[in-house]
């Protein structure tokens, strides 16, 4: 068994690659998750798919046959040829791809070093998989290190005392432009986690702000959690023309703002559209300054290098941790455990016919017979047992019964403790 890792983020594609690479619905993600399983190569399968990164992440037999039908898949869906896929992917297999899946949960693989966004979407992701049969056992047991590397991370760091993203590093774009944004207006478009993030910072800043969604409700919603006001969807032809300052970050499938409904303002207008695929696409329109996702690169590598040697220290963790994961599944094995339970067997029908003997219960000459005797007993006893846990070794939830078998064998003599040394928990 082999993990992969195919991945394409804000380092090795621009947004346009990126875009046609996203899912902008669940119904996309089932149906490339049930082609991904298809391959005979594939047992398991994650789709991460946010603004800044598109990874496939796969347990599979062969690296190479999964790596192929993997760029086939990419190719039909995106129409982008798999020679340019190919050049621009990062690729990562077994030790590999771990180490990155570990690097990414702990955001330091993001755009913005330490955002506190990816550990949901990657929670996210592996919950979507897992609940819809994508993935199982194999996937399972990385995501959840991986979330527990993730928690090493910010406890023995600083990497995300003071939580970023993306929103908040476009409010920080604005600043720098307009310098003092205290008292003005702005329009945020959306309810999702990137708009409430963008709508409590600008309010944070002084800045009237106004929710617009298709749902009212929703908005109005927001609007009560960070003291806004709310705005009819059906307006936004005029809003867009009205506001100064846009945030943009919904889930549409297609562009919402466009040039049929952009008309020429005698004021300046700062727009950030931090969707993926993109919210506002036009071609004519006077004093408005677009930024997108990729533009706010030169405030994040001044947080790179703010946090540079927080990022070191993580790294070294995430080394041990990867590590330490690939230890741990080392020790998952049933059958080491199994011969233990019948080491124990054998030594307590040891004691047993030493002490009825000692005891003058049975006559020394019958030492053998009694032991074999003992020995069978226990046997017959473990038999149905120890086929059980062989037979659910391979099932998702088995790593909780082998770690509590692990647990009940460990006494004081067992050398069990320092064969497995690595622990883990299980989280839901």
């Amino acid at each position: 068994m082999h993990y992969l890792t195919i991945s394409f983020t804000h380092k090795n594609s621009t947004i346009e690659i990126r875009e046609k690479l996203s899912f902008s619905n669940d119904e996309q993600l089932k149906d490339c998750l049930a082609k991904l399983n298809s391959s005979e190569a594939i047992h398991e399968s994650i789709l991460i798919s946010t603004c800044n990164r598109m990874e496939v992440l796969v347990s599979c037999s062969s690296v190479m046959t999964a790596t192929k039908h993997i760029f086939k898949l990419l190719n039909e869906r995106s129409g982008i040829s798999e020679e340019e896929l190919e050049g621009r992917a990062d690729i990562f297999d077994d030790q590999g791809a771990i180490h990155h899946l570990f690097s990414v949960a702990s955001s330091l693989d993001s755009l913005v070093i330490g955002e506190t966004q990816i550990a949901g979407q990657l929670k996210d992701a592996f919950r979507f998989s897992y609940d819809n049969n994508f993935c199982g056992q194999k996937l399972s047991r990385a995501m959840h290190y991986a979330f527990k590397c993730a928690a090493a991370v910010r406890n023995v760091t600083n990497i995300s005392s003071k939580p970023v993203s993306i929103a908040s590093v476009a409010v920080t774009k604005l600043r720098d432009v307009l310098k003092d944004i205290e008292g003005k207006k702005a329009l945020v478009i959306g309810v999702g986690e990137m708009s409430e993030i963008t709508a409590k910072h600008l309010a944070s800043n002084g800045v009237e702000v106004y929710i617009v969604n298709r749902t009212r409700e929703s908005a109005e919603d927001l609007a009560v959690e960070c003291g806004a006001k709310v705005k009819d969807f059906s307006e936004l032809s005029d809003l867009v023309n009205q506001f100064e300052i846009l945030f943009t970050a919904t889930s549409s499938k297609e562009p919402i703002i466009t040039d049929a409904i952009i008309k020429n303002c005698d004021f300046e207008r700062f727009w950030f559209d931090m969707a993926l695929p993109r919210d506002i696409s036009f071609s004519h329109g006077e004093n408005i300054n677009l930024f997108v996702i990729d533009d706010l690169k030169s405030i994040v590598n001044e947080n790179m290098t703010i946090r540079e040697d927080e990022a070191k220290r993580s790294y070294a963790i995430i080394g041990r941790q990867t590590m330490q994961f690939y230890e741990w599944l080392r020790s998952l094995s049933v059958e080491p455990i199994i011969k233990e339970i019948y080491n124990h067997a054998h030594k307590a029908a040891q004691e047993e016919t030493n002490r009825v003997i000692s005891n003058g219960y049975i006559p020394k000459e019958y030492e053998k017979e009694i032991l074999k005797m003992n020995e069978q007993v226990l046997k017959r006893f473990l038999h149905d047992i120890t086929h059980k846990i062989r037979q659910v070794s391979g099932e998702a939830n088995a790593d909780t019964m082998i770690e509590s078998i692990k647990f009940l064998l460990r006494n004081e003599k067992s050398s069990l403790l320092d064969k497995y040394k690595c622990e883990y928990t299980i989280k839901g």
